[in-house]
């Protein structure tokens, strides 16, 4: 068997297939299910510091190869997850990275704090990049307000943290850089892409939020791209993820410089295609005699 082990800082997944926060819910479904033990790691959905009820109907529409989703994060607050929803997740078994959004720099810091006194926990996502929350600015447009977050949450954070960047944004990998100069240890990408319908007989949003993030297939050529370039900016791990929904599109992302991938809007479609995408990467190592995953990361040839 190949060897398909990867690492972000200080912490060993024992291959690079996981899921997009906002795609598996909180897991609920799936605690039992042996197959679900098979992927390097889960994320469940973003969770916030305070209760958030979300945006109002409609929330998501269907588009030519994708849909635009404006959930708005949901959640139960970050007390309601420590007490209600990790203990259920530590049983799996499988490396969990919490996604977390904070509505300015101290409730990032605020969420931190609360998980610091937990275990079990193999990362922390940051989400910098929900398009959803009407918000003029996201974090991840802004490299300078992007570099001072990550320092104020590595300098307390006992787990890895990974940026989560927007595409919506000129240039992503300067914003990548300042994730990286204020210490994060990965970066992922790429976050939904703004996105609106309109229903043409009253000339109004077909999304209550008025815009919302465009996902799924349709994206995924940008994502790859956006991948190589901050690839070629970076040197800590990238998180590939926007449109993969087989084997073949995950290659894409690694091949491109993405050290792990995350299946998102398929999800919802093929439950099973974060493990059809893992036996697919396990079978192009074997025919392809690469023994270790590490020679496929960013092997681009031009």
């Amino acid at each position: 068997m190949p060897n398909l082990s990867i690492k972000i800082g200080n912490t060993t997944f024992k291959n690079p297939v996981t899921v997009a926060s906002g795609t598996f819910g909180h897991a609920e479904k799936y605690f039992n299910l042996e197959e679900v033990k098979k992927l390097g790691a889960i994320v469940p959905k973003t969770v916030t510091l305070l209760p958030q009820v979300g945006n109002p109907p409609v929330r998501i529409w269907e588009t030519p190869s994708g849909m635009i989703n404006a959930i708005g994060i949901e959640n139960p607050g970050i007390d309601v997850f420590i007490e209600k929803k990790l203990p259920s997740f530590k049983k799996i078994g499988v490396p969990l990275i919490v996604s977390v959004l904070g509505h300015n720099p101290e409730q990032f810091v605020s969420i931190i704090e609360k998980l610091n006194s937990q275990d079990g926990i193999a990362a922390i996502e940051l989400n910098l990049s929900c398009p959803n929350l009407g918000h003029k600015t996201l974090m991840a447009q802004d490299a300078k307000a992007t570099e001072a977050l990550l320092k104020k949450v590595t300098s307390i954070s006992k787990f890895p943290v990974i940026a989560k960047l927007s595409p919506n944004v000129t240039d992503i990998s300067e914003i990548a850089q300042g994730a990286e100069a204020g210490g994060a240890d990965a970066v992922s990408l790429i976050n939904t892409l703004t996105a609106m319908a309109i229903d043409i007989r009253t000339r109004k949003s077909r999304i209550g939020n008025f815009t919302g993030g465009l996902s799924g297939p349709a994206i995924r050529p940008v994502a790859v791209a956006m991948v190589h370039k901050v690839y070629q900016a970076v040197k800590i791990p990238i998180i590939g993820m926007g449109g993969i929904a087989k084997a073949e599109d995950a290659l894409e992302f690694i091949i491109a410089g993405a050290t792990m991938v995350a299946t998102g809007t398929i999800n919802f479609v093929n439950p099973r295609a974060s493990l059809e995408v893992l036996e697919g990467i396990t079978a192009y190592m074997k025919e392809q005699k690469i023994s270790d995953i590490k020679d496929l990361i960013g092997c681009l040839q031009k």
